[in-house]
């Protein structure tokens, strides 16, 4: 071979060498929803931008929480905003201190989206504030559920039921939704069966309590069976409200089949204890929460006179969190509203907000950093709290605030899904524990104030 190839080597690869630095000028780039990274040769060498941390948030600070107490180092505390009308902790810390006084339930119902599906997060507070104060069962579940089998906290079976969700993409009748956002059709010889579960949790094998809930305009024959033993026949006439069968005894599993229905909506069964806590978890996928509001005041009134809730804990934030999102004003709107529905239907209960959490995603030059619209959201997250007098809990700065998802991901076995915005049922534990110790590091210190009131 004749030729020396040593100058068109070098020039080739100058030009590929100019042609790769020219990329990194190219605007980025989707393809199927997806950016693709931003090529740059001198990342390396370049100074970093500014982070998250470093951004000049344009949202003013919120008002300080009513009740300001000295919080532990290390914690993150639950900010008390509530006013006269006590919305905020003070009825479950009451709730909680009359149930030390006497026998009585303390409800707490979680409305989320997907962060909490399958029980993620509320099992383990659950099993935690029940091993405190007394309670056993899973608590509400609905009649048909899309975690089937994933969920660990109850074996759930079921057969023979039309399933409506308020996500459903097409017809759903808003006026006909439970609490949860469904409502379920029996056909003929349908039945859900709840098994207690002794694989996740210590107080969920067994329960004193089983209840199906439901609605008929016509007249309903139900079947129940309890640990497999013969079953007992009910037939209830319509009433026009919330309608129940209630179980008794120690209930290890319970199953109620739909002899005949007539006219009948069917909503959840649940397994609870005659006393001590119960925690409900109504994850609805894909939910921003502004759905709340669509639930009819008769309905929540109605399930409010049957199964009264002490706390409202409200954790969403990832079906609303954008990557440049800066201002969520339409939200605001939207959550305000939904406190009002919700303030107007359970007149009783405190109300708290826990935020959106960490949600990382994949900057164009591959990093891997938190979603910018997260901060923000968080902010006016804590903002809606103070303006509506409710109690807010910070997840985000609980989980170690820009950057913690990915380090629950790449944690040795991981916390976290590496869709980086997910937690599995260890970090659901390790967020369930800070909430808890939050909770009641909050009842010592009104505990503290109240004694101080009354020796005063």
């Amino acid at each position: 071979m004749k030729g020396n190839y040593l100058i068109q080597t070098c020039i080739w690869t100058l030009c590929v060498l100019f042609v790769l630095l020219l990329l990194w000028f190219l605007p980025p780039l989707s393809i199927g929803g997806h950016t693709l990274r931003h090529v740059d040769l001198l990342s390396d060498v370049r100074p970093p931008t500014p982070s998250m941390a470093e951004e000049v948030d344009s949202l003013p600070p919120p008002p300080k929480p009513a009740f300001v107490d000295t919080c532990r180092t290390g914690m993150t505390c639950i900010e008390d905003y509530s006013d006269s009308t006590r919305r905020g902790m003070m009825a479950f810390y009451r709730a909680l201190n009359t149930l030390e006084q006497q026998p009585r339930h303390v409800r707490i119902a979680v409305f989320g989206d997907s962060f909490i599906e399958a029980d993620i997060l509320t099992a383990d507070l659950r099993n935690l504030l029940q091993s405190r104060y007394g309670g056993c069962g899973v608590g509400y579940v609905d009649i048909t559920s899309t975690t089937y089998g994933y969920r660990p906290t109850v074996r759930h079976s079921f057969q023979g039921w039309q399933s409506h969700a308020i996500t459903d993409s097409v017809y759903f009748d808003y006026s006909k939704q439970s609490i949860s956002g469904h409502y379920f059709v029996a056909r003929p010889g349908a039945y859900v069966e709840l098994r207690g579960q002794r694989k996740y949790g210590t107080l969920l094998d067994s329960c004193r309590q089983a209840t199906l809930y439901f609605h008929n305009k016509g007249e309903v024959t139900l079947s129940a069976r309890i640990n497999g033993r013969e079953a007992a026949r009910q037939t209830f006439l319509p009433t026009g409200d919330l309608q129940e069968m209630t179980l008794d005894g120690v209930i290890g599993s319970v199953r109620w089949t739909v002899e005949q229905a007539d006219s009948t909506l069917f909503y959840g069964a649940a397994m609870d204890g005659d006393r001590g806590i119960t925690v409900d978890n109504f994850a609805l996928r894909g939910s921003s929460g502004l759905s709340l509001a669509t639930i009819p005041q008769h309905t929540l009134h109605a399930f409010n006179d049957e199964r009264p809730y002490d706390l409202v804990i409200l954790l969403y934030g990832l079906n609303v969190a954008t990557e440049r999102g800066r201002i969520y004003d339409k939200y605001k709107e939207g959550m305000q509203r939904t406190l009002s529905h919700l303030k107007k239907a359970l007149p009783d209960a405190g109300i708290l907000i826990v935020s959106v959490g960490d949600r990382d995603y994949r900057t164009d030059e591959g990093e891997l950093r938190t979603m910018p619209g997260i901060k923000h959201l968080v902010r006016y997250q804590q903002n809606i709290a103070a303006d509506n007098a409710v109690a807010f809990w910070n997840l985000f700065e609980a989980m170690g605030g820009e950057g913690s998802m990915a380090k629950l991901v790449h944690a040795k076995p991981a916390k976290a899904n590496l869709d980086y915005t997910h937690i599995n049922f260890r970090g659901g534990k390790q967020l369930a524990t800070l909430l808890y110790e939050a909770m009641i590091y909050g009842k010592e210190q009104y505990d503290r104030r109240q004694a101080y009131e009354e020796n005063r």
